[in-house]
């Protein structure tokens, strides 16, 4: 029997083995609690300091700027409620309309607490306007969170020149970069970023660990209290295991990162390229080049209706996608909050294939998808004529 074929790493990637090495020690014999200050104590504290020097090397932090957290979606959590101080002082904050249900679901919750969010539009390509974001000021806004790349449809967004703007007027600026990091580079001593968040599972590392960045000198409040770990941030004891692993799987991301994104876009290419060659009616969703290395967000004119028995039928023959965001699978059946931003109507917003690569696939597995992918598609019953590539 034929291996699976993962082809969803924008949802979750297989733990790199080295990584897994890496935890053994602090899973089997340093156990201590970093807090404690006998021997086992201090051994674990050295390797929870050493893990956080490998993840700030990935964005040329300083280690202590590096807040651990149990996910990337609380360290966006962090860095806007943070901000707001959990919602005691209204104010006023922009965003985006495509962004991850952690940001959005944290702006609905400040919303009822009294601020005020914009959320900015994007083009059918799925890029914010910096000239939007000029625009959207008020002399009460106090944070700008625009995610790094987008998890849908894997459109990166110009956030130097974002982060610029936002700087110029004083304001706070911080992405969440948990679909990016280790995959395209981000040095914020020359962006003019203040908060990152960041994930280990999205880079092959261990689930249950995130973190973080927060420029020296930018003002928080906490969400989770307690002991006062993470500098007063984010209290409980620290999952020093996962935070190894988040350690060695940043390293090697940081070590990795040019070859690795020349390999992943040349097999991303070779997919779109081949779809083309034998399904004409396959169209490209999102920018065409300013996208992850390793990311296709695609659809089949007169067939979008289609997407769940066609990820169905591909998860049968042995391949592993995604018809959209992993958090939202619970709602697969509704049209996608980010095509319908991006002026898809609502049949073709519920139709997509997202196909994400990683470190482990390899040519013979995509020739393999070439193979199997059309075979899925022509079973399919046309369920809407559009004309071409059927865009609006």
């Amino acid at each position: 029997m034929a291996k699976r074929i993962y082809f969803d790493h924008s949802a979750t990637t297989p733990l790199d083995p080295r990584v897994a090495l890496a935890m053994q020690p602090a899973n089997e014999e340093l156990f201590g609690n970093p807090s404690s200050l006998h021997s086992e104590g201090r051994q674990a504290k050295e390797f929870l300091q050493q893990a956080r020097a490998r993840v700030a090397a990935l964005l040329n932090a300083d280690a202590n700027e590096i807040i651990f957290t149990a996910s990337g979606t609380e360290a966006d959590n962090l860095a806007l409620l943070g901000v707001f101080h959990a919602g005691h002082q209204p104010g006023h904050m922009i965003t985006s309309s495509i962004e991850h249900p952690a940001i959005t679901a944290a702006c609905g919750f400040l919303e009822k607490c009294g601020v005020s969010v914009t959320y900015l539009p994007v083009d059918e390509q799925g890029l914010i306007a910096p000239a939007d974001l000029q625009q959207a000021f008020r002399a009460d806004t106090r944070l700008v969170s625009i995610m790094s790349a987008n998890n849908v449809v894997g459109t990166i967004q110009p956030i130097a020149e974002l982060a610029r703007i936002t700087h110029e007027r004083g304001v706070l600026f911080h992405t969440d970069a948990v679909q990016s990091t280790g995959k395209v580079p981000l040095d914020v001593r020359r962006v003019a970023v203040d908060m990152v968040s960041m994930s280990a599972h999205k880079l092959h590392g261990p689930k249950g660990v995130g973190a973080l960045w927060v420029r020296k000198g930018v003002q928080l409040r906490p969400v989770i209290f307690g002991g006062g770990q993470e500098r007063g941030l984010r209290s409980a004891t620290e999952n020093v295991a996962g935070i190894v692993g988040f350690g060695k799987a940043a390293q090697l991301a940081f070590e990795q990162m040019p070859e690795e994104a020349a390999r992943l876009v040349h097999l991303r290419e070779r997919i779109l390229s081949g779809l083309q060659e034998s399904l004409p009616q396959t169209y490209l969703i999102g920018h065409p080049y300013k996208r992850l290395p390793g990311h296709l967000c695609l659809a089949f004119a007169g067939q979008e209706g289609e997407a769940i028995k066609l990820l169905l039928a591909l998860d049968e023959a042995g391949v592993a996608v995604s018809s959209g965001s992993a958090c939202s699978a619970h709602r697969a059946s509704e049209p996608s909050p980010v095509l319908l931003a991006m002026g898809f109507d609502p049949i073709r917003a519920r139709g997509t294939l997202r196909v994400t690569l990683g470190r482990f696939n390899t040519a013979h597995e995509v020739d393999r998808f070439l193979q199997i992918l059309p075979q899925a598609v022509n079973l399919l019953r046309p369920v809407a004529s559009y004309a071409g590539l059927a865009r609006v």
